[in-house]
């Protein structure tokens, strides 16, 4: 199994430090092969907001740089960690530019059984919030979500601190990897469930064969499924579906 870790980082430092101590502890115990991409090290240009991707279909965008390349080497791994230091209360710079590319993802995830995780590096605070929006953003694109880690970092860095945070990152890749190796397909939560059953009917009210939202949902036959993918629904999720798409109508 082959993990990608992608870092939203200009220098090798706590970040990068965190994610390869990652890494080399989920290959020296249970021989997975590993990847880093900086996102400092691609040419990614900022999105222009023209929708395209989402309309049209992602191959339509006008911007000519490395973010195919990027999202060859996710569709090819069977993880994903997502890795930024604490900018401002929020992801760098470098990790928002890449995000707001992988837009068209949020309406037609595909990383179904693929396991993702976040390592977030700051210096006193907000680094569990930035920790809980990319487990949304994970959630979003179909990834089967590990709870990320928050390592402080504050310089200058102390024994007992960095201790703590290599002892945090050892149990966090443990659970990595247990999720990984299963390649599951877990049952919907009734917020996943909700979202699907109202984002497919409204499609399916208000789009047609001019949009790939619309195409893409006709192909994989999403809008007859109990959920993007084959799952045994209970009797109360299975009644809870028909009401979210009865909403998703009328609200459409």
């Amino acid at each position: 199994m082959k993990v990608l870790a992608i870092v939203g980082s200009s220098r090798k430092k706590h970040t990068y430090d965190s994610v390869f101590l990652f890494l080399k502890e989920l290959e020296t115990h249970y021989k997975i092969t590993y990847e880093i991409i900086m996102l400092s090290d691609y040419n990614l240009q900022t999105c222009k907001g023209c929708k395209l991707c989402i309309d049209k279909g992602e191959e339509t965008c006008p911007l000519q740089d490395d973010r195919d390349l990027i999202i060859s080497k996710i569709q090819q791994a069977d993880g994903l960690i997502l890795a930024s230091p604490n900018y401002s209360f929020h992801v760098s710079g470098l990790m928002k530019v890449f995000l707001d590319r992988l837009g068209y993802f949020f309406h037609r995830p595909e990383f179904f059984s693929k396991t993702f995780t976040s390592i977030v590096t700051q210096g006193i605070y907000g680094g569990n919030t930035i920790v809980k929006y990319f487990n949304f953003i994970g959630n979003a694109m179909g990834f089967n979500i590990v709870k990320g880690s928050c390592m402080k970092t504050l310089e200058p860095l102390t024994d007992a601190r960095q201790k703590k945070n290599v002892k945090l990152l050892k149990k966090q890749a443990k659970k990595y990897y247990n999720i990984l190796k299963k390649f599951d397909l877990p049952k919907p939560s009734f917020f996943d469930l909700m979202i699907f059953r109202l984002s497919r009917t409204s499609m399916k009210k208000m789009l047609n064969e001019e949009f790939r939202d619309y195409t893409y949902y006709k192909e994989k036959g999403w809008f007859e499924s109990d959920f993007f993918y084959p799952t045994d629904l209970n009797p109360v999720k299975k009644i809870f579906g028909k009401l979210f798409d009865f909403i998703g109508s009328k609200v459409s």
